[in-house]
């Protein structure tokens, strides 16, 4: 990889000029990710495109599967949003002349002649998510693109990036006319506080995330009581009631600082409505991580055909968090000293065992600096996701590429999350690889 001389900011000029230039009078296959952050930023695309007459399909993915690439038409203009910054190679091998990439992951391969990249990995390392990039890309399209900042701003939520705003993402967010209020950082901050609580997973809360009884009991010592029979919303309580809440819920999380759970709710208008912007990102999540992505751009898109359908696809994949959870409680693990991997196989699905690793790091179930491996079977492979509890002292991403040297696999992300996909035949050559790695690292320190 050569890292680049130019600003973001000019390197996204110099793509989009490139972008005009080859797309012209050609279809453009846009390929994105599944997760809230592909999903907008497939949507920004699609609605930047359709502004300029260009004629363009659309393919969503989970991962890019080896060997995907080779199946791609050589004469097609294909933008990778979210996705492909780890398929430099087999993009290099592919014969396809014109490929773009947006995407923020990390990129370790150099970039091959037929490829125009924008991601801040060659620049300043801004963090910015992919919808971002994508925004900001569009709105060098056409300033009429301003309009779908308010996309770019879920898909930054989606990838948990409000919490430290820059530059480039403080454009986006002014761009947006989003409404932030200061608050309690769980969600949904609009729905009555019994429901927000009891679905609540960041923070996990212990005694009242999925406990009906113990939401009641926590509302009750707060004096939250519910008034003809319905509870207020979070944005709907004082100061006063907000410091009691708060200070219930560190009773039941001592680990979890004030500054943690304490920060600016986004409130975005979506179907006429003014909305928690972490919820809408959930709602989007859920519709694709339920194997609905279809229904997840459709509902980015404001159809009102695909709210009410949207909104149970979110209702039953919390309800599968909430059981994976329960499930995580309760298996054995293998735990060392500064690591946990929990093995889950069948018991949850590939497509929620990250969310499940992140909602674990943000958790007050583990030490400030564990690292939380986790697993999970898809056919005859096995998802692997990574985290740290608190920022990592070590490079998550290759630590994962350490372990796969001997299995095999493809590994992908940050180095603050990332994950890998191994043959399930593997599955224990790598956690005892994995198990030994880290083994080694803590007796170092």
């Amino acid at each position: 990889m050569k890292r680049g001389t130019n600003s973001l900011e000019l390197d996204i000029k110099s793509a989009v000029g490139k972008f005009l230039e080859k797309s012209e009078s050609r279809e453009v296959g846009i390929i994105s990710h599944f997760d809230t952050d592909g999903i907008t930023s497939a949507v920004i695309m699609m609605r930047a495109l359709g502004r300029l007459d260009m004629k363009f399909s659309v393919k969503i993915l989970k991962r890019i599967e080896s060997g995907f690439i080779e199946t791609l038409p050589k004469d097609r203009l294909f933008v990778f949003l979210d996705l492909a910054s780890g398929c430099l190679d087999e993009i290099a091998k592919s014969g396809i002349k014109e490929i773009f990439i947006i995407d923020h992951h990390e990129i370790t391969q150099e970039i091959p002649e037929n490829v125009v990249i924008v991601n801040p990995e060659l620049n300043e390392r801004e963090k910015i998510s992919s919808s971002g990039l994508t925004y900001l890309f569009c709105k060098e399209l056409d300033i009429k693109n301003k309009e779908l900042a308010k996309l770019a701003a879920l898909g930054m939520i989606g990838d948990l990036m409000e919490r430290n705003i820059d530059k480039l993402n403080n454009e986006i967010i002014n761009d947006s006319d989003i409404k932030k209020k200061r608050g309690l950082m769980i969600y949904p901050s609009t729905r009555p506080l019994n429901k927000t609580l009891e679905y609540c997973t960041e923070p996990y809360i212990p005694g009242v995330t999925g406990e009906t009884a113990g939401v009641t009991e926590l509302l009750r010592e707060t004096g939250l009581n519910s008034s003809a029979g319905k509870y207020k919303s979070l944005i709907e309580l004082n100061e006063e009631e907000m410091s009691k809440l708060v200070t219930a819920i560190m009773l039941r999380n001592p680990k979890t600082r004030n500054r943690e759970i304490i920060g600016d709710i986004f409130l975005i208008k979506f179907f006429n409505k003014l909305e928690d912007a972490r919820e809408l990102s959930a709602v989007i999540n859920a519709c694709s991580r339920l194997g609905e992505s279809e229904l997840a751009i459709r509902f980015c898109m404001e159809i009102p055909e695909a709210k009410k359908r949207a909104e149970y696809m979110h209702m039953k994949y919390r309800q599968l968090i909430l059981s994976g959870l329960k499930f995580v409680y309760e298996t054995e693990k293998i735990e060392g000293k500064g690591f946990v991997i929990i093995n889950a196989k069948n018991n949850i699905k590939d497509t929620m065992i990250g969310t499940i690793a992140s909602i674990l790091a943000n958790s007050s179930i583990y030490a400030e600096g564990t690292i939380i491996t986790t697993l999970a079977y898809y056919g005859d492979k096995i998802k692997v996701s990574i985290r740290s509890v608190g920022e990592p002292t070590r490079n998550l991403r290759e630590i994962l590429d350490i372990a796969i040297r001997e299995t095999g696999g493809n590994a992908g992300g940050h180095e603050v999350a990332a994950g890998c996909m191994i043959k399930k035949e593997k599955e224990n050559d790598f956690i005892e690889n994995l198990r030994k790695n880290l083994e080694i690292e803590v007796v170092k320190i």
